[in-house]
């Protein structure tokens, strides 16, 4: 990678003037973190953290609107035009007791003694506003440079501070496609277990930026050797190792982690990552021996979706999250052939979900890639989303919603509310999915009086 060799970057004006205003009162500002970094790898940030001379308490003096978000820990929230900027006073951190937060804090003189307390060098760059000039006393530019994540002084020593660390470390190797030194990843290995007191929300949020990064895999595969796998993701350790001889080139495992970089180079949707990751994660439980020593996973897509249920459960997703995901997972295996009739495509798509369709293919290709590393076509699945294209435009009658008649009208004839009545109304929707030119009111009303079978009205 190239990285800029000139001594400044150059500062948005709407952080020149933010400048100016500590300028007039006396205090020093830097632009720092993440936002330094990635200008100077030449690519877009949008999130600007400060640090600054000035206490909170006199911030708040300074701004009329700032937010206390974490002044236990010298930081507050500056609104600004719209903008929310992050700005922590110079500070010393103490003893990190509880593995995530300084004991105590105590501010520091000047920006090195801040850049001090961060955790990779690549992070403790600074830039000096308002004219931009770098401070960069740990060679992050050269480790940026040479796509390198190194820990700010002793490895062990940061990670201990912050046991999401570790993990923070390989999401940013998956993330910026950046080798991990190995003071690093021997630090890591020797105590994986600085991630058990992590809350899940946290390790969530990094595992989210993980899948959203553009090679999943690197992260996960760093975490499989580093031991974390085993702690966060105990159900995909499983996976390694088991065969699949057939169809599939490569273990378990190791096809979810293509079939999930799949996803990701194409850029889908987080429950489509998510998917492709766990989608085969209940081969290990359903594994039989078969003929020719080909091992079976009959079913594999109800545990695996049980499975991706437990782990989005435990690392805090939302119910919304996990249901798209885990429905995915359960529908994976669906099996098209051209000889369908119409009345099996439009029960496939109701059970699908003609809002999940896109996802439910995305998925299938992810899936395709991860037997074998390469893209094959799948003409079959062209053809079936031309056949679903089709068949909806004959009839899109597929839920209890898109009949011609509702309960209402089933009680105008004598049929009384309660179980008699569902079972009427799902008869009445097999029998317009079988044929649609049944959704009419008349018709569905004749087949109701009749008992709710199309056949025995159509035998009278």
């Amino acid at each position: 990678m190239r990285v800029s060799k000139i001594d400044k970057i150059a500062v948005p004006r709407l952080l020149r003037e933010l400048s100016a205003i500590f300028k007039t009162h006396g205090k020093q500002v830097f632009l720092v973190g993440g936002a330094v970094r990635d200008m100077l790898r030449g690519t877009q940030h949008i999130d600007w953290d400060l640090a600054s001379s000035a206490r909170p308490e006199e911030i708040m003096r300074i701004f009329p609107n700032v937010i206390p978000t974490g002044i236990k820990h010298g930081t507050v929230t500056i609104r600004y035009k719209k903008h929310s900027i992050e700005v922590t006073t110079y500070r010393k951190d103490g003893d990190y007791v509880d593995g995530r937060h300084p004991d105590s804090i105590e501010y520091a003189a000047g920006i090195e003694d801040d850049l001090s307390r961060r955790d990779f060098t690549m992070n403790a760059i600074a830039a000096e506003l308002p004219g931009g000039h770098i401070i960069d006393p740990y060679h992050g530019r050269m480790d940026i440079e040479n796509e390198f994540i190194r820990c700010v002084g002793k490895a062990a020593d940061r990670l201990n501070e912050d046991g999401l660390r570790a993990l923070r470390a390989l999401r940013f190797a998956s993330q910026l496609n950046f080798d991990i030194d190995n003071e690093l990843l021997h630090a890591i290995q020797n105590n994986p277990e600085m991630i058990i007191p992590v809350s899940m929300e946290r390790v969530r949020l990094e595992f989210d930026k993980i899948i959203a990064s553009g090679r999943p895999s690197t992260a996960l595969l760093y975490m499989e050797k580093c031991g974390l796998m085993q702690l966060i993701l105990p159900e995909l350790m499983r996976c390694r190792g088991v065969e699949q001889k057939g169809y599939h080139r490569f273990d378990v495992l190791t096809h979810c982690l293509l079939a999930c970089d799949y996803a990701a180079r194409n850029k889908y949707k987080q429950s489509v990552r998510l998917a492709a990751l766990f989608h085969d994660a209940g081969k290990p439980e359903t594994a039989k021996p078969g003929a020719s020593d080909v091992w079976t996973f009959y079913n594999h897509e109800i545990v695996s979706a049980d499975i991706t249920r437990a782990i989005m459960t435990r690392l805090r997703y939302s119910n919304a999250s996990i249901d798209a995901t885990v429905h995915l997972v359960k529908e994976h295996m669906f099996n098209y052939d051209d000889v369908w009739s119409e009345s099996a495509v439009r029960r496939f798509v109701r059970r699908a979900g003609e809002e999940n369709l896109q996802d439910l293919f995305d998925l299938r290709r992810a899936d395709s890639f991860g037997m074998t590393g390469f893209e094959a076509p799948l003409d079959l699945l062209f053809d079936f989303q031309d056949r679903i294209k089709s068949t909806l435009a004959k009839s899109r009658a597929l839920s209890l919603k898109d009949l011609a008649v509702n309960g209402n009208d089933l009680m105008r004839t004598g049929i009384p509310c309660g179980k008699r009545m569902g079972f009427i109304l799902r008869r009445l929707l097999e029998a317009v999915l079988d044929d649609p030119e049944l959704n009419t009111k008349e018709k569905l009303l004749e087949i109701a009086i009749a008992g709710g079978d199309s056949q025995s009205m159509m035998s009278t």
